[in-house]
């Protein structure tokens, strides 16, 4: 990070290019296969809400905050309830974030869409845009988003800071920005003042606690405001990621383990979009390649439990700290929540019951004595070969007791750009999403609606296929 020791010239400022990129960007020069993409992750992440409007947190989040904002004109995705903007984002991040089945930038370990989504359909409301508006101005955000997420090197995490909660900040700065008509100098000070507001902790990870929910939507909330005060004039900070006291340099600890360059490299060029992965398991992404294998090894070999003796995952050592460790709390998850971020606990239960769905996030399944004694007899090693962050890979043995041992990798996740979800296998995972939430007829009347975006001037009618009517 060399250009920490001098000022670089304006025109070399990171702020300044992502704002130049935001103001100058059009919807006609998106390619088409990263607007079809585009649609795609949308549907997830609308499906995915949904589903996270059934669980036990979500009324709980939303009537907390409704009971602080009041009403507003902005829908909740899921719910009757209309909020004021900042508020509306907030819940929504926390839907589209909230059971962790969501879409991953995977060199930026970035939450893309669970910001980028909630700014988008708030902004577009707010200026009364049409479906290529939201489109732009969610692109944007991904782009710039998950550009300066990679250039962290997986620092932010490795230090403990959340990166979804670091970084998203500063890609809806630039999709409010652009929809909000904000000049190029106005999206620059408003980088600066939201670099006081991007925030994020791991500590969840001790104990299954929620705030990792609140992220992506506090997020966004504090784009609003930057890009609200920056119009009206406010001076923000001029290198909000050079500078000595930038995100990089606070965050990373001052470690040369930065690459600035990627924070603008290949803009409107390189579509970073088509480098965010999609989910086949409600958990943590670093799970998934492992549960491929186990559900493979089960498959393969008729594995029956009670003939298992042990279990050994070859995990990345960057990984380690999310999903293995401490290993006291990884093989007795706390709380459904905590099971999610458990590759213990995900591989004994896929293994006892034969697949790994929303289904087995649950405290029925954590109180199995089956899965509990598995997961007891599960260890994780360091891999050696590992390509985190491109890839989030993994090896994985089980050693029967009459002295086999079984071994099955998964080098490249499932979901990610190398080893693709279908678009046939995106809809069908949103129709068991949404499905959750709602009857047949208006899960298939989402699909239509999303997979129109850009084509339609009302994108604000997917809440009327997804929501409920608001009662007064």
């Amino acid at each position: 990070m060399k250009q920490t020791d001098s000022a670089p010239a304006e025109s070399l400022l990171i702020s300044h290019q992502l704002a130049r990129f935001a103001s100058n960007l059009r919807y006609e020069d998106i390619p088409a296969p990263v607007i079809a993409r585009a649609k795609l992750h949308i549907l997830d992440s609308l499906g995915v809400a949904l589903a996270s409007s059934t669980e036990d947190f979500a009324p709980r989040v939303l009537a907390s905050i409704a009971s602080l904002a009041g009403p507003g004109a902005y829908p909740v995705i899921g719910f009757a309830d209309k909020l004021p903007i900042r508020d509306a984002v907030l819940v929504n991040g926390a839907m589209v974030h909230g059971i962790d089945f969501d879409d991953t930038h995977a060199a930026g370990v970035l939450h893309a869409s669970s910001s980028a989504l909630p700014m988008a359909l708030a902004a577009v409301q707010s200026t009364g845009g049409n479906g290529k508006d939201l489109l732009l101005a969610y692109l944007i955000a991904i782009e710039a988003g998950s550009r300066i997420a990679m250039a962290a090197k997986s620092g932010f995490h490795l230090n403990g800071f959340h990166p979804t909660g670091m970084v998203a900040p500063f890609g809806a700065v630039l999709g409010i920005g652009r929809l909000w008509g904000l000049t190029k100098a106005q999206m620059a000070h408003a980088q600066g003042a939201v670099l006081s507001m991007a925030s994020g902790s791991f500590e969840f990870l001790e104990d299954g606690a929620w705030n990792k929910r609140l992220h992506p939507g506090w997020a966004v909330g504090a784009a609003l405001t930057a890009c609200a005060v920056a119009k009206g004039g406010f001076i923000g900070a001029t290198k909000a990621y050079e500078g000595r006291h930038g995100l990089y340099n606070v965050y990373l600890g001052r470690k040369e383990t930065g690459d600035l360059s990627a924070c603008t490299a290949g803009l409107g060029e390189t579509w970073e979009m088509l480098n965010v992965s999609l989910k086949p398991y409600p958990v943590c992404h670093y799970n998934h390649a492992f549960l491929d294998a186990a559900l493979a090894l089960r498959k393969a070999h008729d594995i029956r439990v009670e003939d298992i003796d042990s279990i050994v995952a070859a995990i990345g050592k960057d990984q380690i700290g999310i999903v293995c460790e401490p290993e006291a709390n990884k093989r007795r998850p706390q709380n459904p929540y905590d099971a999610r971020f458990s590759l213990h606990f995900a591989l004994a239960a896929a293994l006892v019951r034969g697949r790994f769905t929303m289904d087995e996030i649950d405290t029925a399944v954590m109180a199995d004595r089956r899965v509990q004694e598995l997961s007891d007899r599960t260890r994780y090693v360091i891999d050696p070969d590992s390509t985190f962050p491109r890839h989030y890979g993994g090896k994985l043995e089980i050693h029967m007791k009459d002295g086999r041992v079984l071994r099955h990798a998964e080098p490249i996740n499932r979901g990610s750009r190398e080893n693709p979800l279908s678009s046939d296998d995106i809809i069908a995972k949103f129709h068991t999403t949404a499905s959750r939430a709602l009857p047949r007829e208006r899960v298939e009347l989402a699909v239509a609606r999303t997979l129109a975006l850009g084509s339609s001037d009302s994108p604000l009618s997917l809440f009327d296929a997804i929501n409920p009517p608001q009662t007064h």
